[in-house]
């Protein structure tokens, strides 16, 4: 059966495309933590998917029966590019395609790709139909609330447009192209699109919690997280459980999130190579190694991990660390003492 966003569970949750992060590793620890997850891409090129780079094609790589339904997001500026590459992500089995018009990064803006779009809103329209005629998938678009500034008549209408050039999702960012990720993103611009919009709209922004989510979902139909999840995978869990019911306690201590970091570098390992697997795990590994006394001795010795069996054997170094120096602490003082204090 093919994907639908009208068919998706709703509150639809998301994992937002993010550089650097959302590999077909970290999206497997994210579905194996929480599966009703929809799982998108890093950012891809689309030229880079025509021209065949080994680099790029690489980023579309996935395991089908741990991530589907998968989004794959792109970017770019040439509409025959984006109709080629939307026939060669269909034939790949990945089931549906995001288009990019949200990034802020200087180098994408500069290239006209990302936010710069919102600057040349028919040529973003002209890209949308372009990849929508040459796919059965669906498509979609994540994009920012304005490029230097929020101008809320117009960035309705271009929304409008966008569902009427073929977009079936649309995912918005409260915050401009200018503000990059500092301040604090704006929903209530993305709730008016919606009520303008017959399509499904989905918020994006300082989501960090489950209360954030929930507090945040207003009329949209889900919201999609990114950063929130850095360092705290279970977020998708929590705000799961908070959408459809049930309850979820995440891990807590170190030992507690130990086994999810060792099959986060396994996968990592698995789709990438000892070397190039671990040395993109040394930005997770220093996410988990806070709130103890050494831990910065030890965060200067987890981005030197080169292999699978170091990293083992370092993470669990510091869990007996732990767990001594717990042992060695005073025993907390008895009540009566407490009052006699």
């Amino acid at each position: 059966m093919s994907f639908s966003w009208t068919g998706a569970k709703r509150p639809i949750l998301a994992l937002a495309p993010m550089a650097g992060y959302t590999d077909t590793a970290y999206r497997q620890l994210i579905k194996g933590i929480e599966p009703r997850v929809i799982c998108f891409t890093e950012f891809t090129s689309a030229d880079g998917i025509v021209y065949d780079s080994k680099m790029t094609l690489k980023q579309l790589d996935f395991n089908p029966e741990e991530e589907k339904p998968l989004v794959a997001q792109i970017f770019g500026k040439k509409a025959a590019h984006f109709a080629e590459a939307a026939k060669r992500i269909e034939q790949m089995g990945i089931d549906a395609i995001d288009i990019n018009m949200g990034c802020p990064a200087k180098k994408v803006v500069s290239s006209d790709h990302g936010s710069a779009l919102l600057k040349n809103p028919c040529h973003a329209l002209t890209l949308v139909e372009a990849c929508a005629k040459a796919t059965r998938l669906p498509v979609s678009v994540k994009t920012r609330i304005g490029s230097d500034k929020l101008d809320l008549p117009w960035f309705i209408q271009f929304c409008k447009d966008l569902e009427n050039a073929g977009v079936s999702l649309l995912t918005i960012h409260g915050r401009t192209a200018k503000q990059m990720y500092t301040g604090q993103s704006d929903w209530e611009p993305i709730y008016e699109v919606k009520r303008n919009l017959k399509i499904p709209v989905l918020g994006n922004g300082d989501i960090r919690s489950a209360e954030d989510a929930v507090k945040k979902l207003g009329n949209l139909d889900g919201v999609m997280v990114g950063r929130g999840t850095m360092g705290n995978p279970w977020l998708m869990a929590e705000i799961a459980a908070a959408f459809y019911g049930g309850t979820y306690i995440p891990p807590k201590t170190f030992a507690e999130k130990l086994p999810a970091y060792l099959r986060h570098a396994e996968l990592c390992v698995q789709s990438k190579g000892e070397d190039r697997g671990m040395k993109e795990m040394r930005k997770h590994f220093v996410q988990l190694i806070r709130g103890f006394d050494g831990a910065s001795e030890y965060r200067a010795k987890v981005v030197q991990i080169s292999t699978l069996e170091e990293a083992r054997r370092t993470l669990y170094e510091i869990l007996a660390h732990i767990e001594q120096t717990k042992a060695h602490l005073p025993a907390p003082p008895h009540i009566h003492e407490l009052v006699d204090q």
